[in-house]
């Protein structure tokens, strides 16, 4: 962790890389339902790669007929990767203009897979938009497995 005096002269700290986002227009932000923060123009923001996935992760668990999040299969080409994140069911690669995303899941067995998919698409889409501002330029759904509901023993 380092510090750093940013022109104001308030101390900022830096402990990971983070994702720079700029806001080309004025943004209203909703942090918490009483809490509302405006951001100007021509302002940057930075944001650490553990805040989408922890909005991706939050998301994608809230949605209808998602059981849980199943574990990221290990690959050596994921090491050669560059601004590359992983956690809980979910990965995240970052690019100067995007965010490329990828969720490992189990589903519930009573639902359509390809509805439930589809619909962890759109949410975890519209969450990052919103939340954070950035462009989202593909969200996969891995589907890893169905629960179903454990049988009583006879």
């Amino acid at each position: 962790m380092t510090d750093s005096a940013d022109p104001v002269g308030k101390t900022t700290m830096e402990s990971s890389p983070s994702v720079s986002v700029r806001i080309a227009r004025e943004v209203s932000v909703r942090i918490a339902p009483e809490v509302s923060v405006r951001i100007a123009p021509e302002v940057s923001v930075r944001i650490a790669p553990e805040v989408l996935l922890t909005i991706a992760r939050l998301t994608a668990s809230n949605v209808p007929g998602v059981s849980r999040l199943c574990s990221v299969p290990g690959g050596v080409n994921r090491l050669f990767k560059k601004n590359f994140q992983q956690g809980d069911g979910i990965c995240i690669e970052v690019t100067e203009d995007a965010v490329f995303i990828d969720i490992y899941v189990a589903l519930k067995n009573d639902v359509i897979v390809r509805d439930v998919s589809r619909e962890i698409q759109r949410e975890v889409q519209r969450a990052i938009t919103e939340m954070v501002g950035m462009q989202v330029g593909r969200v996969n759904i891995h589907v890893e497995d169905i629960d179903y509901p454990e049988e009583a023993p006879s």
